[in-house]
């Protein structure tokens, strides 16, 4: 693929191969999951391929991973095709988009599982909190909603990657967040998709103490009260 080779990023011939595949199961049932307002293949590639996998090095070999809001599977099926060794559950809100999301991990042959659930509901369950060597996320919320969507899922150890647009306002915004949630920023990433396609940012935030019971709040207060 032209724009990974243009960024230094080569790909096997199974990799090309699956993400061929993965853009046409976008294009074929974007109409009917409501999946992304992107339709030119060439911004599919950049603004979620390439974009998805720019976080790939900050992924430790063998981790677990939750990925909060899955949508259309970004970051988490670019992460999959590039790294087989990352075991991913993907939690997903809307019943269709989970649909879709099985359909893709049958057809591309993906390790991981998709869960029909919400993050906050999670975070409260003994089998999902603060099991994770990983959580991510990508254009969900804020990030100090975010942090308290995906800081419960971790372990002390491990660290939460935000997927942002330009964000310094929202990491000074979240920095209390993050650290009432038991996070410390560990690294901040900033570049700039090709065809002027927008600045983007990850955000590394590592778990140095356990989530305090209170959070996640639930009933939408990570929303409504942020941190």
């Amino acid at each position: 693929m032209k724009v990974f080779e243009e960024n230094k990023i080569y790909l096997t011939k199974e990799q090309e191969e699956k993400f061929v595949l993965f853009g046409n199961l976008l294009e074929k049932y974007n109409a009917e999951f409501n999946i992304t307002a992107i339709e030119s293949g060439e911004k599919t590639e950049i603004k979620h391929f390439l974009d998805s996998v720019m976080g790939v090095d900050n992924f430790p070999p063998n981790a677990s991973v939750i990925e909060v809001g899955s949508g259309g599977g970004f970051p988490s099926v670019p992460l999959m095709i590039m790294r087989k060794d990352l075991r991913f559950t993907l939690v997903e809100s809307t019943g269709k988009k989970c649909v879709f999301l099985e359909k893709v991990k049958s057809e591309l042959n993906l390790n991981c599982t998709v869960l029909n659930a919400r993050a906050e509901d999670l975070g409260r369950k003994k089998e999902y909190r603060e099991v994770f060597d990983i959580s991510t996320a990508r254009a969900v919320a804020r990030l100090n909603t975010l942090s308290e969507y995906c800081l419960p899922l971790i372990k002390v150890g491990g660290s939460f990657i935000a997927y942002k647009g330009s964000a310094d306002e929202e990491i000074k915004e979240a920095r209390n967040a993050i650290a009432v949630l038991g996070g410390k920023i560990k690294e901040i990433k900033n570049y700039e998709l090709p065809n002027g396609e927008g600045k983007r940012t990850i955000i590394e935030i590592e778990k140095v103490s356990k989530t305090p019971s209170l959070y996640p709040r639930g009933n939408g207060k990570e929303k409504k009260k942020p941190l």
